[in-house]
């Protein structure tokens, strides 16, 4: 980085990174638990309390810390020339190799929790993922309203957390800059 700039990644695409993984690692697992013929209360019940969990989780991802994106969206100073915009791929992958471990124990936990309430762990592990897309699909309406992409430095997230304790603000670019649309999904 000469002059000064620093590494920026697209807000929507880390919150959006987890997604995919979570959904269909959460699927997988309630399938595996769907399919056990033997469980303590029953696949009917398990699958029941699974759709009750993929609601609440699928409600309740999205609403956490919504206060804080909206004040460092609110807040955001604009990106200098000299910033270098991180690829949608890139941060994709830095997100997705920061949480391997996690997603996979977070799996196994899902499938082993098949013996007690088969599909609900599963069910509980996808409805985080689809939170996390709905919660990408409201910060693309944020930047589309305010007509501007919101970015933060890399360094202030390592593990992948856009509103984690060490960010203190956004930057933002025009809606052309970067190679994902608002929302983080890539661009067409």
């Amino acid at each position: 980085m000469g002059r000064g700039g620093q590494a920026l990644a697209r807000v929507a695409v880390i919150v959006r990174a987890g997604a995919a993984p979570l959904l269909w690692f959460g699927l997988l697992a309630a399938g595996l638990g769907a399919a056990l013929p033997v469980s303590l209360t029953g696949r009917r019940i398990g699958l029941l309390a699974g759709a009750a969990l993929f609601l609440v989780a699928a409600v309740a991802v999205p609403v956490t810390r919504r206060r804080r994106y909206t004040h460092f969206a609110g807040a955001a100073s604009r990106a200098a020339k000299a910033d270098f915009l991180q690829d949608r791929s890139v941060t994709v992958r830095a997100w997705r190799r920061a949480w391997r471990w996690w997603l996979l124990l977070g799996f196994a936990a899902a499938a082993g929790s098949a013996f007690a309430l088969p599909g609900a762990g599963g069910l509980l592990m996808a409805g985080a993922g689809a939170g996390l897309w709905l919660k990408s699909a409201w910060l693309g309406r944020v930047e589309r309203a305010a007509d501007a992409l919101l970015w933060v430095r890399t360094d202030w997230v390592p593990r992948g957390a856009p509103v984690g304790k060490r960010v203190r603000g956004f930057r933002t670019t025009g809606l052309g800059a970067g190679d994902a649309a608002p929302g983080g999904a890539r661009r067409r």
